[in-house]
């Protein structure tokens, strides 16, 4: 089994099409084909499920997909590593990131990296904590900046950016917009918007709201931070964020509001893996986040 036919394999289960994968490869289609044959002739199972519209895996294949992926990242982590000791970055560096995460500007912050190691490949993910976890767990990032991370969820390193207190956000005609601060029991009831539950300000929020024993609805979601602050302007809902969502130009006509007892904590982190097992282009990134990166 060679590393060219697992890449082979790899490029048709993403394509789920011949043709599109040798395009992609830049390689004949009548070659591909052939290469991926061997490699099921070597397994002795079909790896694909071949008709005249689709290219599908079967079971063979989903579990060679999972070992294939690990086994490309590992060789080309092996490559990487011996142009680090050589002084030449070469490869790609896969950064995950949450939405406006406090702490870091991951525009200056890559373009740093890419001034300074022009060579290296740069692929941006934008996840929620979980999927950020699972990434850099995985192999399928190198690094992330994630937000309200538990030190019991990762058996990494966490490297802390920026810790800020939340705030209830609301319209200017709101009940609270006239208060400097609000108890979470005057909370219940109110209609709630907020992002995805696996977002870290989402996930701050309903640790917040369950420490006060108040139970609360969500009644809008929303995937970006624009959205929220444009539905809390129309006063479809109030939010409880971050305090430098409140600093957005978009927020500027919103009231921010202190809410307590126990005034809730959003933490930003940096999200590593074992040192053993970080790639040069992580380490080098990290290099950058104290100087380039800050926002």
């Amino acid at each position: 089994m060679e590393l060219r036919q697992l890449e082979h394999f790899v490029a048709v289960a993403e394509e789920q099409h011949f043709t599109r994968a040798a395009e992609r490869l830049a390689v004949s289609q009548s070659g591909l084909s052939a290469s991926v044959r061997a490699l099921e002739h070597e397994l002795r199972t079909p790896l694909f499920s071949r008709t005249t519209r689709s290219v599908r895996l079967t079971e063979a294949g989903r579990a060679l997909l999972v070992e294939a992926e690990r086994t490309l990242a590992g060789a080309q982590a092996a490559k990487d590593a011996v142009d680090a000791v050589r002084g030449l970055l070469r490869g790609t560096l896969t950064v995950g990131v949450e939405q406006c995460v406090a702490g870091v500007s991951p525009a200056r912050l890559l373009a740093a990296f890419h001034r300074a190691h022009p060579h290296m490949e740069i692929r941006l993910r934008q996840e929620g904590t979980t999927s950020l976890l699972d990434g850099v767990a995985d192999g399928r990032l190198d690094i992330a900046f994630a937000a309200t991370v538990s030190p019991l969820e990762w058996r990494g390193e966490l490297v802390p950016l920026a810790r800020e207190p939340m705030v209830v956000l609301c319209a200017p005609g709101h009940r609270f917009a006239r208060e400097a601060a609000v108890a979470w029991t005057e909370l219940a009831g109110e209609s709630f918007i907020d992002f995805h539950p696996d977002w870290g300000p989402r996930r701050a929020a309903d640790e917040a709201f369950a420490a006060a024993g108040v139970r609360r609805t969500v009644a809008l979601e929303v995937n970006d931070v624009h959205s929220l602050l444009e539905l809390v302007h129309e006063r479809l809902g109030i939010a409880v964020v971050p305090q430098h969502f409140a600093r957005k130009p978009e927020a500027r006509r919103l009231v921010a509001v202190e809410p307590g007892p126990h005034r809730p904590v959003y933490e930003s982190v940096v999200v590593l893996p074992p040192a053993v097992v970080m790639s040069p282009g992580a380490r080098a990134l990290m290099t950058l986040v104290g100087t380039d990166g800050r926002r």
